[in-house]
C-alpha cells in the first residue's frame, strides 16, 4: 500500500495587533481547503515580549523547514522607540527576509468589481486596472549600513549588478506571463545606484525582447499610479520605492486591507502576507479586514504550495463575498447594497462561498 504524502507544513507567524485575528482567519479558510501542518511562533514585538528579540534564530531555522510561512503583521506603538539599539518589531520582518533569502516580493493589484467605488479615484479611471508590482526585497537603504553620531543620521544605499539581474529576471519572466509590458521605476537622475540600475535592466532586457520595457524617475510613477493606472501591466523597482508604490497602489482597490503580498526567493520557502499594518487601534475589536489574507493565503497556495485550484476558489469566494455587499469598516462607503461587517462574519461569508 503506497504510503499517503504529507501534508503541507506551514509556520504560522501571528504577530502583532490585528495579526492573530486575520491569521486565525486565515487558518479556518485553510483547513476548509485540505490538510495542512501548523507549527505556531511569535514574531516582532511578541517575540520581543516573549524571547527578548524580534526574530529568535530556532524560529528562522523552522522557516527555513517548511513548505511556507504565512505571516499577519508586526509593530505597534508598544515598542516604538527612537533609540537606535532598542528592538524594533519591523527588524524581525526584516530578518526573516534576509534570512530567507526572499529578495522578491509580487503585489498584485487589480480592483474587483465588487469595490470599484470604494476607491478614492473615480470608476473611469481605475477600470481595467490590473497591475503586478515586483519589489527587491533585500537591498537598498533598508538593508544598508546605519549610523547616528553627534547629531548626524546615516542611512547608505548599496546595490550590486547581482541583486538587480535577479529581480529584473522575476520581472520580464512575470510580463512575459502577462501583458508583457515592464515599467521600470528609479531616480536615475539623482541616484548612482539608479543609475547602475536602469544599466542593468536595460541589459537584462536583451534576453527578453518580446517584453515592452519603459523606464520611469520614481516621483512620475507615483503621479502616473493614480492618474492613469491602466497604463501598467508590471512595475519592477528598488526596496524603498517599492514599499511606498505599492502602498499607494493599494488604494486603487478601495484599501490596503485588500492587498496581499508573496515574497519569494530561490529554493526555499516563500513568506506570505498582506501589505497592511498591524492596526493595533482596532485590535481585539473583531473589525479587522481578513481579505488581503485570505487572498494571501492563495498566493501561497499558487506559488508555494502548487495548489493552483484550492488558489482559485480562494479568490472567488473573497469576490463572491464582496459581491453579496459585504463590507468590513475600511471598505463600508454607506452605499446602498452594502452590509457592514466584522472579520468573523466576513470569514464565514468567504467559507461559505468555497
Amino acid at each position: 500500500m503506497a504510503e499517503a504524502a504529507p501534508h503541507p507544513r506551514i509556520v504560522v507567524l501571528p504577530g502583532d495587533g490585528i495579526g492573530p485575528e486575520i491569521v486565525a482567519a486565515a487558518r479556518e479558510l485553510l483547513d476548509a481547503l485540505g490538510d495542512f501542518d501548523y507549527i505556531e511562533r511569535p514574531i516582532g514585538g511578541a517575540s520581543i515580549d516573549e524571547l527578548g528579540t524580534p526574530l529568535a534564530d530556532d524560529v528562522l531555522e523552522e522557516c527555513r523547514s517548511v513548505d511556507a510561512v504565512l505571516l499577519g503583521a508586526v509593530g505597534g506603538p508598544k515598542w516604538d522607540s527612537t533609540d537606535p539599539a532598542a528592538a524594533r518589531p519591523e527588524q524581525g520582518l526584516l530578518g526573516l527576509r534576509k534570512g530567507l533569502g526572499l529578495y522578491a516580493n509580487l503585489r498584485p493589484v487589480k480592483p474587483l468589481p465588487a469595490l470599484i467605488d470604494s476607491s478614492p479615484l473615480r470608476r473611469e479611471r481605475i477600470e481595467g486596472t490590473d497591475l503586478l508590482v515586483v519589489r527587491e526585497l533585500t537591498g537598498g537603504v533598508y538593508f544598508g549600513r546605519k549610523e547616528r553620531k553627534d547629531g548626524i543620521a546615516m542611512d547608505e544605499c548599496v546595490y550590486s549588478t547581482g541583486e538587480i539581474d535577479r529581480i529584473a529576471r522575476i520581472a520580464f519572466e512575470s510580463a512575459r506571463g502577462r501583458s508583457g509590458r515592464l515599467t521600470s521605476v528609479d531616480k536615475a537622475n539623482v541616484l548612482e545606484t539608479s543609475r547602475l540600475w536602469r544599466e542593468v535592466v536595460t541589459g537584462v532586457a536583451a534576453d527578453f525582447e518580446d517584453v515592452e520595457l519603459d523606464h520611469l524617475l520614481v516621483d512620475n510613477a507615483a503621479m502616473q499610479l493614480v492618474s492613469d493606472p491602466v497604463r501598467f501591466d508590471v512595475i519592477v523597482t528598488e526596496n524603498m520605492f517599492g514599499d511606498i508604490l505599492s502602498d499607494e497602489a493599494a488604494m486603487l482597490t478601495g484599501s490596503l486591507g485588500m492587498l496581499p503580498s508573496a515574497s519569494l526567493g530561490e529554493g526555499g520557502p516563500g513568506v506570505f502576507e498582506p501589505v497592511h499594518g498591524s492596526a493595533p487601534d482596532i485590535a481585539g475589536t473583531g473589525a479587522a479586514n481578513p481579505l488581503a489574507t485570505f487572498l494571501s493565503v492563495a498566493l501561497m497556495l499558487r506559488h508555494g504550495l502548487e495548489m493552483e485550484a484550492e488558489a482559485e476558489r480562494v479568490e472567488a469566494a473573497v469576490e463572491a463575498a464582496l459581491g453579496v455587499g459585504l463590507r468590513t469598516a475600511d471598505l463600508h462607503t454607506g452605499a446602498a447594497g452594502e452590509t457592514r461587517v466584522g472579520t468573523a462574519e466576513m470569514t464565514e461569508a468567504v467559507l461559505d462561498a468555497l
